[in-house]
């Protein structure tokens, strides 16, 4: 039987759904769990064959929180997955689909390991990496869709009465201000394809220097239809809290660089920044638990809370 290290959630159905899907004399020798996700378990597959060997990857829906939106999130993903196979967006290609759980024992999506790691470290390329991300993001909301193949309309993540205000706050008058600004109506805008978390914790990187490139994205469950401000929004609030306000302000103008359109009303555009950025308060533990577990253990609490605050002030200082 293979086994699944660092596991301590059953997956036999799974293992045995998973085998079925392989090729003609390929076996699963081994697997292992994937740090750094949050909403579903990640298992690395090692297939040995005629062919030799190669990895494929699992993902499975196990908490309960999840489990009633599983098949939704896994079936969106695989259609996104096949939509973007062409386009040049570096994607996994979806290999096998149970969104409902009927033969495993959790709704799972195997689909091809992409090359690369995820790369959060405040380093000195830190910088070429937010260029590559600006880049990449601007090339994801250039993605062509029909009326058949248009994502559904984005969701909020954040709304006035269900922002948490950190309880040790020095800066009451911030958070209010930030939050009342939300009760206003949405903004007119432009949909367009969103990835829609879109963020350095969900890219891939290889090489450096001059050889850095991006070669994946991946979580594709929450894609969606609305303004670019908003995939921007998320990804400079991750990069605040990573880096720094002043990182986290500074992708904006890297992604119009890039060729990239945002509102040209500042007020609508801290909008969407606010929107975003209040859906991490009190302390960004939905991102900082897997940014831990890949080594950003410096990622406290104390310290988030303090970056976004320090983030929110800028927002409000610039727009």
């Amino acid at each position: 039987m293979v086994n699944s290290r660092g596991d301590s959630v059953s997956w036999r159905a799974t293992r045995i759904w998973a085998e079925k899907q392989l090729a003609t004399g390929e076996r699963l020798v081994d697997a292992v769990r994937l740090r750094g996700g949050w909403s579903s378990d990640m298992r690395r597959l090692y297939v040995e064959g005629p062919g030799g060997p190669r990895s494929l990857v699992l993902r499975s829906f196990t908490k309960p929180f999840y489990l009633p939106h599983a098949q939704a999130l896994l079936t969106r993903e695989a259609d996104i997955l096949g939509l973007l196979g062409g386009t040049g967006v570096p994607v996994a290609r979806p290999v096998a689909l149970d969104a409902t759980a009927a033969h495993c024992d959790h709704p799972s999506l195997l689909m091809t390991l992409l090359p690369g790691s995820i790369r959060l470290a405040d380093d000195t390329e830190a910088d070429a990496r937010a260029d590559l991300l600006a880049r990449q993001l601007a090339a994801i909301h250039r993605t062509p869709v029909t009326d058949a193949t248009r994502p559904r309309a984005y969701q909020p993540w954040a709304s006035p009465d269900r922002v948490t205000v950190p309880a040790r706050t020095t800066r009451p008058e911030l958070w209010a201000r930030s939050i009342d600004a939300l009760r206003r109506q949405p903004p007119a805008h432009r949909g367009r394809f969103l990835h829609r978390d879109f963020h350095p914790g969900n890219v891939l990187f290889t090489g450096t220097g001059p050889d850095l490139r991006i070669s994946g994205v991946v979580d594709w469950v929450e894609t969606s239809w609305g303004p670019t401000d908003l995939d921007v929004a998320h990804c400079s609030t991750a990069l605040a809290l990573l880096h720094g306000a002043d990182a986290g302000m500074r992708f904006a103008d890297r992604y119009t660089a890039a060729g990239g359109t945002l509102t040209e009303s500042p007020s609508d555009h801290l909008h969407w920044r606010l929107l975003d950025a209040l859906g991490f308060a009190p302390d960004a533990e939905k991102v900082a638990v897997p940014w831990r577990e890949v080594g950003r253990g410096d990622l406290t609490p104390e310290l988030l809370t303090r970056r976004l605050e320090d983030y929110l002030q800028s927002l409000w200082d610039r727009y």
